[in-house]
């Protein structure tokens, strides 16, 4: 049994290898968490800091991403910029994730008022569209990290607690939860430890789904500038720094890193899980696919450029 259980793992494994879609992506995935997480030692300077001589200078060997109009090396805020967005990707997942699995498995074990008071709430607030919901926010608080957390965490939830519901019903009413009533379990004990481990093996798949959507989202809302406010280095911000330049000079250096950055970022995550998930039918979206020099290729760098343009 564990030597078919082990061959099974060894053939998975060899499968995940030998798609190079995968190994790219998970490369990029994992060169994204370093260089989030030790952007302080990693970085080459501080985000902050200006070199107002060299400032709109190009690639060079000094400066790999360039500079913007106050000098700043891009690529340090970039590698900053991926911390914010690793901050924000992480808590507002892991908050959603938890408290959707609390709500579902309430909705899904209540009765039946809790059930439908629940749904309603649910689809309240997924009928706001998240840019609807951050421009109303920030009329009334102003623009902050908590603000962006905030709408990151609110617009999740409902996605997490259905997809926690349905499975949650389809357990109530099991062989194992009806002997677990019939020996007197209460409440508490059959959410705990009976229907919980079998209800968050999807969310923890939907969670790895929805951090590239999360960063995008994070990125969006500062370059709109209802997210992480300047001088703070986040991807969008520096989007929307670029964009200003890109509509004077009409240089794409300007904003052609960072835009990179997010798509590279969204796009080896869901490489990786294309593979993940089936690799015979995983579509050619590499993470280098239609790399740059080059005008951008892929819909999210040209849906970024097509607003800092317009």
């Amino acid at each position: 049994m564990r030597e078919s259980a082990g061959r099974e793992r060894r053939e998975k494994l060899k499968q995940f290898l030998t798609n190079w879609q995968a190994v790219i992506g998970l490369i990029l995935v994992i060169g994204f968490f370093v260089s989030a997480i030790f952007a302080h030692w990693l970085a080459p300077y501080d985000p902050n800091a200006m070199d107002i001589p060299a400032r709109l200078s190009g690639p060079t060997l000094t400066h790999l991403a360039g500079t913007d109009q106050l000098g700043r090396d891009t690529f340090s805020r970039i590698m900053f910029g991926g911390q914010v967005a690793l901050k924000i990707a992480a808590i507002g997942v892991s908050v959603s994730l938890t408290v959707g699995l609390i709500l579902g498995m309430f909705s899904g074990f209540g009765p039946r008022w809790l059930d439908h008071l629940l749904l309603l709430i649910f689809d309240t607030v997924r009928a706001f569209p998240t840019i609807v919901l951050a421009l109303a926010t920030v009329a009334l608080t102003g623009p902050s990290l908590g603000v962006v957390l905030t709408i990151v965490i609110v617009t999740s939830i409902p996605s997490y607690a259905r997809v926690a519901r349905t499975a949650t019903l389809a357990l109530r009413n099991t062989d194992f939860i009806v002997a677990e009533r019939s020996l007197g379990a209460g409440f508490a004990r059959i959410l705990l430890h009976h229907v919980m481990p079998n209800v968050v093996g999807p969310l923890l798949i939907l969670a790895a789904m929805d951090v590239p959507v999360v960063v995008t989202v994070e990125a969006g809302l500062s370059f709109i500038g209802l997210g992480v406010l300047p001088p703070t280095a986040s991807w969008g911000t520096i989007l929307n720094e670029g964009s200003f330049l890109f509509r004077l000079v009409r240089r794409a250096e300007a904003s052609m890193p960072c835009t990179r950055s997010v798509s590279l970022s969204a796009r080896a995550v869901s490489s990786a899980l294309w593979a993940k998930a089936d690799p015979a039918k995983a579509p050619y979206c590499g993470p280098f696919s239609g790399f740059w020099p080059g005008m951008p290729k892929s819909r999210m760098e040209r849906s970024f450029l097509r607003i800092a343009t317009c």
